[in-house]
Formats: structure tokens, C-alpha cells, sequence
């Protein structure tokens, strides 16, 4: 915790040490979501709550720009640093507003959690507007990240919702992930595809990222046992499944951060990274397709991937963990 100017400290060396003083919206919301979630699900602890309302005082006093988007950095003492071009700090501060308008009852937490709802749902067709670098009409695609985040977000915020705005919103991101972002056929799910569902032959349109493809089944099969619809567990457990044969490392173990669609070689060069995160999700995915099925196949996906994770990822002298391991891990 930052004691002088609020917030929170999220660039530290391994021993705790704080190497940058920037604040990053999406770091500082899910901090706040956090420590909100904790308090709300875990224990009423109140050094929790305290933590949550610390962080939502600094956000809610600089993260905002005059028409309610979020920025994506702001300096340490709350100046911005970078445009709210990324609608995906505005997702995660409606959810750690909303966790923690759920904690506390505050009026203004709550009014905070549901205008940036709303305003996503505006800014959702066209998320970056006038900070968009591409040329309008040359390449038109849809993206896997948004319809993913805002079935999450939904979800998250359903406590304060109306029935018609959750169906509806979350009925629209299943649908347009099953139908236009999944390959049919390799059950594999492209980050970006034409808008009428057609995969392109450029580097954008033959991404596969393993890790956001798993994230977002794992969403969906909350979805559907809530929505008591087995048909789209199984659905999304194949997904699952299809998506690690692809993207596992035979030779070093591990889950590879990007892939092409075709096998060419990655625009990115962090391609064949380890990262913390990918494994985490594949970890929820693959537990919740186990309890939701009982296949056998997740149980021995999830034993493979919880051995390389619990192996290479924590440090053995702090205690904390490595976010990116070289492909060799």
C-alpha cells in the first residue's frame, strides 16, 4: 500500500522492494477487487476491507477522465500517464467498484460500478474510439477479448443488474464466441476473426493466445451451470481440451503463451513464453470441467499442468512467484 499518495504499489523486486512507482488501472482495480472479494466470500476481516477501500479511494479520486473512462496508467501521486484507450480498465474497475459497493453499501461505489457498466456496453462496438490506430474499413475484425470480459464482468455485477440486461448481454457474448470465434472443426479459438466469423490470413487473425481461449471456457461453464446447460459445458470442456493439445510445449512442458493458427512462425517474440497467468486459468478450467463432468481427461490434464506449475513458477527463497519463465521454464 501506498500510505503517502493511495493506491497500491504493484512493481516489486523479489524481495518486496519497490523498483517503479506507476499505477496501472487494471493492477490497482484488481487489487481493490481482491481484497473486496476476500472480505465478501472468505471472512469479514477488517484489515480487507480497509485495503479495498484504499485502493477505491485513489481510483475514484483519479482514475476517471472528465467523461467517465478510465486511463490506463496514472503517475504515482494519481496524475494520468497514458489515454483511456484500453476499455479493459474500465471492466476492471466496474468490478471492483461493484465488489465493493456489495462489501460496504456505499451509494457511490455502487453509482461508480453501474455508470462504467453502462458505459462499456456503449464504447463495446467501437472500444478504443478516437485512440483506435487502425484505418477504419481496410481489415474490420472482432475480437475474443471483449465478449469474454464482458460476459465476466456481467456475471460479477449481477447482484445489481436487471434479468433482462444479464441475459441479454451475456447471451450476446456466448453467441459470439461459439459462433464466429471458434473453429468448428480444431475446437481452437482465433483472438481476432472477420466480423461474419471468417478467419483472415494475417498475423492478427492467425493468433491463437492457449490461455485466453482456456480463461474464457472457464467463464462460460459458470455461465451455463448456472444456466443448468449441459450442452455448452461439454462444449466448452472440449474447447478446453482441444486448445491444451495444441498449445502444449512436448518438448519442454509447459502451456506456449502465443501460437499461429497455421504453425508459421509467431509475429510475437515472446511467443513461446510460460506465463503465470495462462497456467492459472487452465488450472480453474480444467477443475471446473472435472466437477462439471467428471472426465477423465481434465483430471489428467490438471495433474500434468498443477506438477509443471507448482514445480517452476513459485520461488524458493520469497516465497512469491515468477510471472514469465523462458520456454525452458
Amino acid at each position: 500500500m501506498d500510505h503517502t499518495c493511495g493506491g497500491y504499489f504493484t512493481c516489486l523486486d523479489r524481495d518486496g522492494t519497490v523498483f517503479d512507482t506507476d499505477k496501472f488501472v487494471w493492477l490497482q482495480a484488481r487489487q481493490v477487487w481482491m481484497f473486496s472479494m476476500l472480505y465478501n466470500e472468505l471472512e469479514k476481516r477488517k484489515s480487507w476491507l480497509k485495503m479495498a477501500r484504499h485502493g477505491a479511494q485513489f481510483l475514484r479520486g483519479h482514475g476517471m477522465d472528465e467523461d467517465g473512462n478510465w486511463y490506463f496508467a496514472l503517475a504515482r501521486d494519481g496524475r494520468p500517464l497514458v489515454q483511456p484507450y484500453n476499455i479493459f480498465s474500465d471492466c476492471f474497475a466496474a468490478m471492483a467498484f461493484g465488489q465493493v459497493a456489495l462489501a460496504t453499501g456505499d451509494a457511490d461505489s455502487y453509482e461508480i460500478a453501474e455508470r462504467t457498466y453502462r458505459n462499456i456496453l456503449r464504447r463495446k462496438d467501437n472500444p478504443k474510439g478516437k485512440y483506435n490506430k487502425a484505418v477504419p474499413g481496410t481489415r474490420p475484425m472482432i475480437s475474443l477479448a471483449l465478449p469474454m470480459i464482458l460476459a465476466n464482468v456481467s456475471l460479477e455485477l449481477e447482484w445489481m443488474l436487471d434479468a433482462d440486461t444479464l441475459d441479454r448481454t451475456v447471451s450476446a457474448s456466448l453467441d459470439e464466441i461459439f459462433s464466429l470465434l471458434l473453429d468448428p472443426e480444431r475446437k481452437l479459438f482465433y483472438e481476432q476473426v472477420a466480423p461474419d466469423g471468417t478467419p483472415l490470413d494475417c498475423f492478427d487473425s492467425r493468433l491463437i493466445l492457449p490461455g485466453h481461449g482456456i480463461e474464457a471456457m472457464w467463464f462460460f461453464m459458470d455461465i451455463a451451470e448456472r444456466r443448468k446447460d449441459p450442452a455448452t459445458v461439454a462444449k466448452a470442456v472440449d474447447a478446453v481440451l482441444h486448445t491444451l493439445d495444441f498449445g502444449w510445449d512436448r518438448k519442454y512442458g509447459g502451456i506456449f503463451y502465443y501460437l499461429d493458427a497455421h504453425g508459421h512462425p509467431p509475429q510475437k517474440l515472446e511467443w513461446d513464453q510460460k506465463l503465470w497467468w495462462v497456467h492459472i486459468e487452465t488450472l480453474v478450467a480444467l477443475i471446473m470441467g472435472y466437477r462439471l463432468t467428471g472426465r477423465e481427461d481434465c483430471w489428467a490434464w490438471y495433474e500434468k499442468v498443477h506438477d509443471y506449475t507448482w514445480q517452476r513458477f513459485p520461488d524458493p527463497e520469497t516465497g512469491e512467484w515468477f510471472g514469465y519463465l523462458n520456454r525452458r521454464g
